[in-house]
């Protein structure tokens, strides 16, 4: 019987579940059933699960926190998400983990089992497969491969002689492993297409020797090699034939002995992360790779600053800060966790933060660029660029339509951002400036926030901050005057919010800022 493990804190929703999927699949399913995920990752540290149905937001430990706490298992689940209408962001989050699929409750039978049945059908596949190639014995050396990398607690000595046994010797001296991927290919494949992709592998090296194919624990194809010029023939093979994917393959260096296979298998999925970057490179090698030191600081204001920007009327200079933000020759110089770190912050400071303002109102334009969430989605930047650009461009002018349909709140809103300029060194508060526009306090609130991209205190907090730092690197005031004369309660008060700010105290940015000037 096939494992279902169902994860959700509301019985009646994993006692329907099973009601359910057991009288369209009867006696298909072992069924077992966990309220949040510590107990889902208990009861599959006992015995692993098949296919896992699980909710987002649960005590203890919700579905995000179970699916990063998974990625340490070597066997995981086929995974599907539970979430309601409004948990868009924490579902956005889990882009990044091998999610099979995804269902929005109240869940609709039918999308119910077509999940189950594309699920069924991946499984027999897997079965028939092994079964058919149980006795090959180059087979048996693969899946022993597969399961060395996948399963921590099998020592190299013990897969060494299983693989000796087998006949397998390929691994005794130097060899070079690949991680072959294609694009250009169309939707995610099935297990029928890597099969067929590694069967037309096999046919253009069939002439060659010394290599073999075989898999990761999450589908992935890898190639182990005794000269790595065999990549670069398949690479120029495949150019020539008529398939209408691309080839990528991304390689390790050169190691010898099983007890290596695991850290060439980590570098070829590192330099397989380039990619995005490296658009034209059919081979990517992870010695060039890994000569990059280079690093630069992650634009985290000028992120803050196009916030700020949305629905101003002010597209270009949005636009031109994107430029700079996702400058191609910074980008191609650093390493890739650069522009991973741009690209969280880009959903983190920006596209969750629209969403936590603006809600439901926002949500069909985020879901239409979901892929936007991870750059692993895409296979070249200029890609990336082009979607986050057409993202930003559409929440632009649907947040500025939403303004011009009030413009006398528009008015009163920028009317508040002049004053602030001029008196944030009052004692101010959303009391006070409400009171002084003569607005109620509930709707003050929310159009502040609407309108500026923030809420009240942030903006107060921010923008004295601004002014302070202008004093720090312009004037020579002590630290504690700065903090009076741009309205901190204290400098105590300053001084930590200075430091959580900026990293740095008052003072190591004043003697940080000077010397820049110089």
């Amino acid at each position: 019987m096939i494992s279902l493990l169902i994860v959700d804190d509301e019985k009646i929703i994993r006692r329907g579940l099973e009601s359910v999927i057991e009288r369209q699949f009867p006696n298909l399913f072992n069924y077992r059933f966990a309220e949040n995920g510590q107990e889902a990752l208990e009861l599959l540290s006992q015995e692993p699960a098949d296919i896992m149905f699980t909710d987002i937001r649960m005590p203890i430990m919700d579905g995000i926190e179970l699916l990063e706490q998974l990625q340490e298992h070597s066997v995981r689940p086929e995974i599907v998400l539970l979430s309601g209408y409004n948990q868009f962001v924490y579902a956005q989050k889990a882009i990044r983990f091998a999610v099979k699929d995804y269902l929005v409750k109240p869940v609709i039978r039918e999308e119910l089992f077509a999940v189950l049945e594309r699920m069924l059908h991946d499984i027999r596949t897997r079965e028939e497969r092994a079964d058919t190639a149980a006795e090959d014995a180059s087979f048996v050396a693969a899946e022993l491969i597969t399961q060395h990398l996948t399963q921590k607690d099998i020592g190299d000595a013990v897969t060494q002689n299983k693989l000796k046994q087998a006949g397998f010797s390929l691994l005794d001296d130097r060899y070079t492993l690949g991680f072959l991927t294609r694009r250009g290919g169309g939707l995610e494949p099935s297990s029928a297409d890597v099969a067929f992709f590694r069967n037309q592998i096999a046919e253009l090296l069939q002439e060659h020797t010394d290599w073999m194919l075989t898999r990761d624990g999450e589908g992935g194809t890898i190639m182990i090699v005794r000269d790595p010029v065999m990549f670069y023939q398949l690479s120029e093979r495949w150019r020539v034939s008529v398939y209408e994917s691309q080839l990528r393959i991304a390689i390790s260096k050169a190691v010898q002995g099983i007890e290596q296979i695991r850290w060439a298998y980590s570098q070829a999925k590192q330099t397989l992360r380039y990619s995005i970057v490296l658009p034209e490179l059919d081979v990517l090698d992870y010695t060039s790779i890994n000569e990059r030191n280079e690093r630069h600081e992650v634009p985290v204001e000028s992120i803050q600053r196009i916030l700020n920007l949305m629905g101003m009327g002010r597209g270009d200079e949005i636009k031109q800060l994107l430029a700079q933000i996702l400058d191609i020759r910074i980008i191609r110089s650093s390493e890739i966790g650069y522009l991973e770190r741009i690209s969280q912050l880009l959903n983190e400071e920006l596209f969750d933060t629209l969403f936590r303002i603006y809600g439901h109102k926002i949500l069909g334009l985020l879901k239409t660029h979901a892929c936007v969430g991870h750059i692993g989605n895409f296979d070249r930047f200029e890609d990336f660029y082009i979607a986050v650009e057409q993202l930003l461009d559409n929440l632009d002018r649907f947040i500025q339509d939403r303004r011009e349909q009030v413009p006398t709140e528009q008015n009163t809103m920028q009317k508040v951002l002049n004053y602030l300029q001029t008196h944030y060194a009052d004692d101010l508060n959303m009391a006070v400036v409400s009171n002084h526009f003569s607005l109620n306090y509930s709707y003050f609130s929310h159009a502040f926030q609407e309108y500026s991209g923030e809420n009240f205190s942030n903006y107060v907090r921010r923008l004295r901050l601004e002014k302070a730092k202008e004093l720090l690197v312009h004037s020579n005031l002590k630290v504690y005057e700065i903090s009076e004369q741009v309205g901190f309660e204290n400098v105590k008060h300053f001084t930590r919010i200075f430091k959580d700010t900026e990293g740095m105290t008052a003072l190591e940015f004043r003697s940080q800022r000077r010397l820049f000037e110089t």
